[in-house]
This record gives structure tokens, C-alpha cells and sequence, in this order.
């Protein structure tokens, strides 16, 4: 118990649940602040969710905070005929209802979203902004929306040069984290294997996460490829949307690559198991993005960290801010050669492979959620 009595709002404009590892991260702050004392309410709007659970089901994580739904229209039900402007008009319905509600004098407004972080600043109330990205096409407009905010946290160092670059000055870097007490080293590989349906007499390079450019997964399809003569290793790849999922199938079953799994998405407490699974876990960013290459700070990178399993990760200085060539082995971003190479290697070599995931669950053990919360808190209250 650190706060002297912190009432902190966070304030997101996010379906909440959602498959999304944003929303995760939120909660999981939430449970985490609330462990340090801190008085915390989560306020969302009360969009139309195919998810059924409420968040702290669906998280597992301690209802030990307040969570409200904010009704206001959900332009999201009209997306296919508005486009991005149901996004938009949702946004704007939720901040100007937003107005309407009042905090204590002493209430801190955490946020994700810049323009709520610029309402309540201009209302008087102290603000955090939780930075996780920093805009190419219009710096500007954000610059607007936070330059009345208290403080800002950066997951990363890169993000964090960007803000100082710009003229602000109460900037803390948190990276992301993983909750160490749920990571279980207990079962076997072959126990877990059997509960999954997932092959035994198989090598396992896994991945887990959305399918988006920047995150390259395009380079695991090609590397299954070129290692598909390869008969003892098999690739798993865990989440997706459902579009995306349908996209890769037809893409398998086109080029005939007959070494990929897809597992589709699974609950957060799975992933966990899932990652003892694998003989190696696979972190293949791109390098096409400023956001992959400067400001990520992945959540699956400290929880394969912890999960005892070596690390194939793509080059790039945002991974750097954690990773090295003692924690993991690097390939050169955006080449399904080299990283097929890679996969070789740590396969062929089980000395090695060990070297890295003893390294890598020493290294992470300053990174646990817990640890990251309570950082915050010194310095809101520093």
C-alpha cells in the first residue's frame, strides 16, 4: 500500500471487454492500482459487445475497483454504411456526455484518449495520459489535446523522445508487463500439448497476437514455407480477427503450406499456457512501421519472457529496450529467410535455446504489472 488516499477515474473510450490486448492492459492497471491502495473507477461506454463476460470475468482479474458502463448511441451498429465516420460520431457522443459528470475536487483522470485527457484538463482536474503511440499525420492535434496534462507515461523510451522532442517535461517511461503470479512453470510442455490438442511429436514455433502488417506475421507464413520440408516443426499461430483468420486459411490452403495451425483467439489466463507449449515463441515485427520499430511495447513479449521459453524476435530498437543477444536471438526484420534460419538454429541447438529462456525469465522479473503500477503512482503523487 503506497497511495495516500489516490481517487484515480480512468476513463476509456474502448468496447470493453474486448480481444484486444489494449483492453487487457486497462484492466489490468485498474486491479493493479486498486492493490496499492488507490480508490479506482473504470468508465467505458456501453457499446454493443459480442462478449457476453463482464471485464474482471473475462480478464480474471480481481473486482476489487468499480467498473460503469456510460450509455450513450453506439454509431458502431451503422459502421457498414458510415465507414470510419461511425467511429467518429461515437467518439464525439461519448465525450460531450462525458460533460455531464462530476468527480471529486481531488480525483486524478487517467486516460488512454487525449481528448478526454483535454476536457477534463480544461475542467480543472488533474490528468495522466497513458501514451502508447505516437500520431505521423497529425502530432499537432495531440500536442493540442495535451498540453494542459499533468503527466504523461510512455511505454517505451522511443515514445517518450517524441514527447520531449515536442516540449513536454513530466513524462515517466512504464513499460508494459506481465503478471508473474499467474505464470505457472508447473506442467509439462507434453501435459499442456494434450490439453490443447496440440501434436507431440512435433517442434512448436508460436505465435501470438493480431495479424496486422506491422506485427509481420505475413514473414511466419513465408518461413513455414520455407521450412516446410522440415517434417518434426509445425508453426502455431494463436489470434486474429475472424477475417483475418479466413484470410490466412485461404492463403494456407492457395500455396499449400501444410506446417501452420491456427488456433484462433483464446482467452488471456490460456495464452499463458499456451506459450509452454511452444519450443520457441516468435516476435517478428516489422520494420515498416514507426510504430513497430519505436514505440511497441508488447505485452506478449514479457509473457514469453516469463514463460520459460526462448525467444526468436525481430531487430528492431523498440524490442531492444528489453530484449539483447543474452535474452533472445534477433533476426533482421522483414526477411522470412533469415528468420527461417534463425528458427533452424535455436532448433538444432537446445543449449542455446535454454541460454536464452533461463536469461530472458531473470530479466522480467522487474517487469510484473504490480511493479508498473506502483511507479505510477509514485510519480502521480511525486
Amino acid at each position: 500500500m503506497i497511495s495516500n488516499g489516490i481517487k484515480l477515474i480512468y476513463i476509456t473510450n474502448s468496447r470493453l471487454p474486448t480481444e484486444k490486448a489494449y483492453g487487457y492492459q486497462i484492466v489490468k492497471m485498474c486491479e493493479e492500482f486498486s492493490e496499492l491502495d488507490v480508490e479506482v473507477e473504470l468508465l467505458a461506454p456501453n457499446k454493443k459487445n459480442p462478449i457476453n463476460k463482464d471485464p474482471f470475468q473475462f480478464y480474471d482479474v480481481k473486482r476489487n475497483f468499480k467498473f460503469k458502463k456510460i450509455s450513450c448511441p453506439d454509431f458502431f451498429v451503422f459502421e457498414k454504411f458510415l465507414g470510419k465516420l461511425s467511429f467518429y460520431l461515437q467518439s464525439f457522443s461519448f465525450f460531450v456526455k462525458l460533460f455531464f459528470y462530476k468527480f471529486s475536487d481531488d480525483a486524478v483522470i487517467y486516460s488512454r484518449n487525449p481528448e478526454i485527457i483535454w476536457q477534463f484538463s480544461h475542467r480543472g482536474y488533474r490528468t495522466v495520459y497513458d501514451a502508447h503511440v505516437w500520431p505521423e499525420s497529425k502530432p499537432g492535434l495531440l500536442k493540442f489535446f495535451l498540453h494542459r496534462a499533468s503527466k504523461i507515461i510512455c511505454t517505451s523510451g522511443g515514445l517518450e523522445n517524441e514527447f520531449k522532442k515536442s516540449g513536454f517535461k513530466e513524462i515517466l517511461v512504464a513499460p508494459n508487463g506481465v503478471d508473474l503470479e499467474k505464470i505457472t512453470l508447473e506442467k509439462t510442455g507434453a501435459e499442456l500439448r494434450r490439453s490443447f490438442g496440440l501434436p507431440l511429436d512435433k517442434k512448436i514455433a508460436m505465435y501470438a497476437g493480431h495479424f496486422y502488417g506491422w506485427k509481420g506475421t505475413d514473414d511466419l507464413l513465408l518461413a513455414a514455407r520455407i521450412l516446410k520440408q522440415r517434417n518434426d516443426l509445425i508453426f502455431v499461430l494463436l489470434g486474429g480477427t475472424e477475417k483475418d483468420i479466413e484470410n490466412y486459411k485461404k492463403r494456407i490452403a492457395r500455396e499449400k503450406i501444410s506446417n501452420v495451425l491456427l488456433g484462433g483467439h483464446q482467452p488471456h489466463e490460456l495464452m499463458l499456457r499456451y506459450f509452454r507449449c511452444a519450443d520457441i515463441l516468435l516476435l517478428p515485427n516489422s520494420a515498416q512501421s514507426k510504430v513497430s520499430t519505436t514505440y511497441t511495447s508488447p505485452i506478449k513479449m514479457f509473457e514469453y519472457m516469463a514463460s520459460g521459453r526462448p525467444i526468436i524476435a525481430s531487430d528492431l530498437p523498440s524490442l531492444r529496450e528489453i530484449l539483447n543477444e543474452s535474452n533472445c536471438l534477433f533476426f533482421r526484420p522483414d526477411d522470412a529467410n533469415d528468420l527461417a534460419k534463425k528458427i533452424k538454429r535455436l532448433l538444432d541447438d537446445p543449449a542455446l535455446a535454454k541460454k536464452f529462456s533461463e536469461q530472458a525469465f531473470r530479466d522480467v522479473q522487474p517487469y510484473g504489472w504490480d511493479k508498473r503500477a506502483e511507479k505510477i503512482i509514485k510519480f502521480i503523487e511525486s
